[in-house]
């Protein structure tokens, strides 16, 4: 039989152990690579559908990750920068004022797939008469010059400008198309216009106001019954269009870490660009790497 002083070393042996576990596990969880923290991706409302069905789809592998949209592209590269959470959602490129912003961070990108961005409109302004515009045209629409539909030859029916915040991804891809990495002049002075956040929000209100315009990924209208996303200088947002880069507001949707990924945000990351997780991507409107050619 063990004496008593064995017994106090045994179990303090045991505990030591049990620390130096618990420690380990915890360094682990925080380089993003335990099961003991929820992984943490955040961003863009392009890429988030997407995200959420990939992270419902490893919960049997004993992942747990959470998918946020805040602040859109721009908000999800600023938290990444600031170490709030591990990966990023965007649709839009790292810039430069992203790595100015964030000087410490190693942002470190994995194209997933690609979307086009449409100017969309209502179904009853596209069969009045309104099925292409030009950029002249469509620049003419978001700087208020434009106010009626009559004036590009649809109905008689005042413009309502649903435009997105900078930053975000689908404003950058409109700005690209108008002014070719020009800044853009300041929003119109109108109450025909207003700041629309996520992609959900901007089709709700694209569906309940007559005469609305707004930037959308594509993917976000299909199926819609009351939308409609026009040609642009006589180029229709097609797959093949999409793919060959003919479409002019086509972006890349992108998952973003600090650092090479590892561990949970790896596993997550191989999974969306797997044949199985590239699947998820189709189901949203949105373009594989193996249709544009990645």
């Amino acid at each position: 039989m063990a004496g008593p002083r064995r017994l106090v070393y045994a179990a303090a042996g045991m505990a030591l152990l049990a620390s130096l576990a618990t420690a380990c596990a915890d360094a682990d969880a925080s380089a993003g690579g335990g099961s003991g923290k929820a992984l943490q991706a955040s961003g863009s409302t392009t890429v988030a559908p997407v995200a959420a069905d990939a992270a419902e789809a490893l919960k049997g592998q004993g992942l747990n990750i959470t998918v946020a949209t805040q602040g859109g592209s721009a908000g999800g590269i600023s938290q990444l920068g600031a170490g709030q959470i591990d990966i990023a959602l965007s649709s839009k490129p790292i810039a430069d004022k992203d790595r100015s912003d964030n000087p410490k961070a190693d942002f470190v990108t994995t194209q997933i797939g690609s979307d086009a961005v449409g100017v969309i409109i209502s179904k009853q302004v596209a069969d009045a008469g309104v099925k292409n515009l030009t950029v002249d045209q469509v620049k003419g629409l978001f700087e208020g010059k434009i106010t009626n539909w009559n004036q590009v030859g649809g109905p008689n029916l005042e413009v309502f400008i649903y435009d997105k915040e900078p930053g975000r991804g689908t404003r950058e891809v409109l700005d690209k198309y108008l002014y070719h990495g020009e800044k853009a002049p300041p929003a119109p002075n109108s109450d025909h216009f207003a700041i629309v956040g996520g992609n959900l929000e901007t089709r709700t209100k694209l569906e309940s106001t007559p005469g609305a315009v707004g930037p959308l990924s594509t993917g976000f209208i299909e199926g819609s019954d009351k939308l409609v996303a026009v040609s642009l200088d006589g180029i229709p947002a097609t797959t093949e269009n999409i793919a060959s880069g003919k479409y002019p507001m086509s972006r890349p949707l992108f998952l973003i870490t600090n650092g090479q990924p590892k561990g949970n945000a790896k596993t997550f990351i191989d999974y969306l660009i797997s044949d199985k997780g590239q699947e998820l991507l189709p189901k949203h409107g949105y373009l594989t790497l193996k249709q544009i050619g990645k």
